[in-house]
């Protein structure tokens, strides 16, 4: 592995047109936008980046895109394989790692709610089928399946690049701390969740954030304030950004309408386009947005 994989790692956006066609070219300038601005990688296929409303050609298309603007600025992309069955994933895998991708993300399979034997088993095997590094993802909030830290850890000993995991628990402190005091040495651990415990994450020895990816720009002044031991201005900074968070933020099909919204606003797409069904808006959730819209905007960078 050539990219070191830290820092600022946003989901990717799902770009729509208005009449709801990916449009690439616009994903591409958003991705140009974000490398260059301050993010330090980027993560497709994330929850928030709505991948189970994708075809498999459009994600196809999206891998190449995000590979080909990774290399191009120099940064990292982590591509998440979001199969179900062990057999389908595995392929899955083996064509991400052929694209370039840095890292693989694995999402368990979730669907029908397989115990932890199997859900370790299929995490096994598709770590397994590749060389690349791996990034397991741990969401019991968005997929109802519940780990053991010790079995990601099983997974750290018995898998050699199985080093990366995004951890998004609620509380993850004591599962973070799990993870990075037992792990192999190289081991990495990333705080999900839109960030809210950031701080706490980067305390407990986290390497970095990956974030919605809207205000990339907010979640760098954090990082970049709280490694230079700045950390009342980075609390400070932390704390708008939650309270911003904590209205667009109710649910994930919300959270996506805004982050979109938000990219829109800041002209970093030009539709704020989402595929049905997704969340609704009326205009008390609309005029609360733009009130602490205001706010926030006032720590963009860009």
């Amino acid at each position: 592995m050539s990219k070191e994989i830290k820092g600022i790692l946003p989901i990717a956006p799902a770009v729509y047109n208005n009449k709801g066609q990916v449009d690439y070219e616009d994903y591409a300038s958003a991705l140009s936008c974000m490398f260059d601005e301050g993010s330090h990688g980027i993560t497709l296929f994330g929850i928030a980046g709505e991948y189970y409303k994708l075809s498999y050609e459009e994600e196809l298309k999206l891998i190449d895109v995000t590979v080909e603007s990774s290399r191009k600025h120099g940064k990292p992309c982590i591509i998440s394989n979001t199969r179900h069955s062990t057999e389908v994933a595995i392929e899955w895998a083996k064509h991400i790692e052929a694209s370039g991708a840095d890292c693989m993300m694995v999402l368990p399979p979730f669907f029908l709610k397989p115990g932890g034997a199997s859900l370790y088993e299929h995490m096994k095997a598709v770590g397994k089928a590749v060389k690349i590094p791996v990034m397991v993802q741990y969401a019991p909030e968005q997929t109802g399946v519940a780990i053991s830290p010790d079995v990601l850890l099983r997974l750290n000993e018995e898998c050699p690049n199985i080093i990366y995991y995004k951890i998004e628990c609620k509380p993850p402190g004591l599962y973070i701390d799990n993870v990075v005091k037992k792990a192999r040495p190289g081991t990495e651990v990333f705080v999900g969740n839109a960030g809210y415990q950031m701080i706490e994450g980067l305390d407990r020895g986290a390497a970095g954030v990956m974030p919605g990816p809207s205000m990339f720009d907010v979640y760098r002044s954090i990082y970049d304030l709280y490694m230079d031991g700045k950390r009342q201005e980075a609390f400070k900074v932390h704390k708008e950004l939650v309270y911003f968070l904590n209205h667009i933020r109710q649910n994930v099909e919300m959270i996506i309408a805004f982050e979109k919204k938000v990219m829109k606003k800041r002209g970093f797409i030009k539709s704020d386009y989402c595929r049905s069904p997704g969340f609704t808006s009326d205009k008390i959730f609309d005029d609360t947005f733009e009130e602490l819209y205001e706010v926030i905007s006032e720590y963009f960078t860009v």
